[in-house]
């Protein structure tokens, strides 16, 4: 059967998503735990893909997998009790005849948090001029790929103490989303304007905008075209994420009491 998982993970302890020798990756755990369940031997002939690579300290709220295996109650039953505290399973399907997790996708959604956000009103304006097809040379390292992507939808909210720079597209460019709240972290911060971007999007990248650090950046959502079955979070990842969630309530409360001065003015917190 080529089972496919919908999974979330913590990024900031892992070297990336993708596998690299003797280095803690998401998809080397993952397939690890496979292994340990005997779900496949190899992950080659197994076909095991992802939807698509983060780098180091980019968490994800929605990845997806998919993999052939023989035994596919044995997986669904208990890969969330050997995986990692850090990476749970949050639903299941049996993927259908050429389904590719990464090529199947029809579109990817990033949240990047900003926890001194300023005027988020104009990063929202500013926002808008990414929607559509554009040359985004300017807002990532696109190498030898075709530097043009289309963005359906975009928008800046709040969310408690933090503003959220919300994007959906086709398919993202290596630091493209990160380079773009850069980019919305100046327009929040009076550095620069709605204008400024669309500027950036309409000429030749003289200079590449630097991307904002990992850490506020997380996958949230992929759209592969199929229905996922919900799975229950094992009891250690429900700790992992209780852990999470009271150390940064701490963390938000130091900071309200620090003075303005002494406040990192884009420091990104998830």
């Amino acid at each position: 059967m080529n089972l496919a998982f919908r999974f979330s993970y913590f990024g900031d302890r892992f070297f990336g998503s993708q596998m690299q020798p003797d280095l803690r990756t998401v998809e080397g755990e993952f397939i690890g735990a496979c292994r340990l369940l005997r779900l496949f031997d190899d992950w080659r002939e197994a076909n095991f893909a992802t939807a698509g690579r983060t780098d180091r300290g980019v968490h994800a709220r929605s990845q997806v997998c998919s993999f052939l295996t023989d035994k596919p109650e044995r997986a669904i039953e208990a890969l969330n009790r050997v995986l990692p505290a850090d990476i749970w399973c949050t639903g299941w399907a049996e993927a259908p005849e050429g389904f590719h997790p990464r090529y199947s996708a029809v579109s990817r959604t990033y949240r990047y948090y900003f926890s001194a956000p300023g005027d988020a009103a104009a990063m929202h304006e500013a926002a808008q001029e990414f929607l559509g097809r554009h040359d985004f040379s300017a807002f990532a390292r696109a190498g030898d790929r075709n530097p043009e992507r289309r963005i359906l939808a975009a928008r800046v909210f709040a969310d408690g103490r933090f503003a959220v720079f919300e994007v959906t597209g086709e398919s993202f460019l290596w630091n493209m989303v990160r380079c773009m709240a850069t980019m919305l972290g100046r327009v929040g911060r009076g550095e620069a304007g709605a204008g400024e971007v669309a500027r950036l999007l309409a000429g030749p990248a003289e200079q590449r905008v630097a991307a904002a650090p990992p850490e506020g950046l997380i996958l949230w959502d992929i759209d592969c075209g199929i229905p996922f079955a919900p799975l229950s979070i094992d009891a250690r990842s429900s700790r992992h994420l209780a852990d999470r969630h009271r150390y940064h309530v701490l963390m938000a409360e130091v900071s309200a009491h620090l003075a303005p001065d002494h406040r990192q003015p884009d420091t990104p917190g998830i």
